[in-house]
């Protein structure tokens, strides 16, 4: 009996666990419910969230353009409009990729490359040596397609460009360059010089050469360059900058010393149709430097009188006394003259010539408006051509005797009438 009494309360105690167990499970209904509502309400609220970013992002995205589809024509024109089309005389830029003794290639952006050989190589081979692969560079176009579809292309003009820039270099830097004499003329000597031709004015040869540069024709000599001008062309040289050196280096000091209306000695230095270089020698300092500037005597400069061609008056190589008349700031040249170491004769004319005197001349001219007497240096009269009998005929350099009728010293004019050497018709 004892036994069946434990074994029945050994069963309910498992009663009593399931039971609590109920209870756990059963706590409470309100709280539960409401933690479940407040979840279902957050979840609702993301959803609404992700609908409206994927309405967006579809409202954008069918906003954008659709993508064109590219044919095969399309990519084709894509790629040429990146694509240089070069024309005839057109300067492109070309990077140089290859280069042979014979031809030079250069990447210019068109569908074929470009090459420079031949003549246009030939003509530009000095320029061509200096350059290396990946140098840049400006050529011209001279055809479209040459050998093997290639645009053929010239340097000439920018191997031009470069040899100006070479000798703008020199100008700035003074640099002495080596010069072949090519061809004399009057006003000078025609030399090559790396290969580009220039002049050297007679002016610009140092006193040991004045008169005499023709001897340097066919021969090297040193110059340096005194003026560049790549527009008209013009390339200048100087013998003198390298032979009196030390000598221009008192130029600056020489100058200080020059006054207007001084006189002073030098040497012709240049003829030239409108006038006469000279290399004046102006004392520097109680030790009687020497240095020397160069000036010019404008052909108005040389004589009273008229004067057809300084050549008539003065050759390379002359010493003779001028005045200055001033300085010219800008080129550091001076303005001289001549005539003025005189009085002008035309002050005193008065004094000199009255009316109806005779006096003898020499013709200097013929005009069809008459005939002109030079009766002293600088002083020109005219015999009027109604003055003038038909049978009478003169020419330059017939002496006459002429009468004096009248002078203006203000208007620079004497009118004359040849001397009668026979009795008019009316007086017989």
């Amino acid at each position: 009996m004892t036994t069946k009494s434990t074994t029945v309360k050994a069963k309910k105690l498992p009663k009593k666990t399931v039971k609590r167990k109920t209870v756990s499970k059963t706590a409470p209904v309100k709280p539960s419910t409401t933690v479940a509502a407040k979840t279902e309400g957050v979840k609702k609220k993301v959803q609404a969230a992700k609908t409206v970013k994927k309405v967006k992002k579809t409202v954008k995205e069918s906003a954008k353009p659709a993508k064109k589809i590219l044919t095969m024509a399309d990519l084709l024109d894509e790629m040429n409009e990146h694509i240089i089309v070069p024309k005839r005389h057109q300067t492109v830029k070309g990077k140089l990729i290859k280069k042979t003794d014979k031809a030079l290639f250069l990447d210019i952006g068109a569908k074929s490359e470009g090459v420079v050989n031949d003549r246009e190589f030939i003509l530009a081979k000095e320029y061509i040596d200096k350059l290396e692969i990946g140098d840049e560079v400006n050529a011209t176009v001279i055809s479209e397609e040459a050998d093997k579809g290639r645009v053929a292309l010239s340097l000439r003009q920018t191997a031009s460009n470069s040899k100006w820039e070479f000798f703008e270099k020199a100008l700035k830097e003074k640099t002495e360059l080596e010069a072949l004499g090519l061809e004399i003329n009057k006003g000078g000597l025609i030399v090559s010089v790396d290969n580009i031709r220039g002049f050297v004015p007679s002016s610009q040869f140092g006193k040991n050469l004045v008169g005499k540069f023709e001897s340097l024709k066919d021969k090297k000599f040193k110059v340096r360059v005194i003026e560049v001008d790549a527009e008209k062309n013009r390339l200048i040289f100087s013998e003198r900058h390298v032979s009196e050196a030390k000598e221009l280096a008192l130029r600056s000091k020489a100058l200080d010393q020059v006054k207007p209306e001084a006189i002073y000695e030098g040497v012709v230095s240049g003829v030239m149709h409108f006038g006469l270089f000279v290399t004046v020698e102006v004392p520097i300092g109680s030790k009687k430097t020497i240095g020397h500037v160069e000036g010019l005597v404008h052909i108005s400069e040389i004589s009273w009188e008229k004067v057809t061609h300084p050549k008539d008056y003065h050759q390379v190589g002359d010493r003779i006394k001028v005045k200055v008349l001033d300085i010219d700031e800008h080129s550091g040249k001076l303005n001289l003259s001549i005539k003025r170491l005189k009085d002008d004769p035309w002050l005193t004319i008065n004094e000199r010539y009255q009316s109806g005197t005779t006096v003898t001349g020499t013709v200097s001219r013929v005009e069809n408006f008459g005939v002109f007497v030079n009766v002293e240096p600088g002083i020109d009269g005219l015999i009027h051509s109604s003055k003038l009998d038909s049978a009478q005929s003169f020419k330059k350099g017939d002496k006459i005797s002429v009468n004096v009728e009248n002078v203006s010293a203000e208007q620079r004019r004497m009118s004359l009438s040849p001397v009668l050497t026979e009795r008019p018709v009316e007086y017989r």
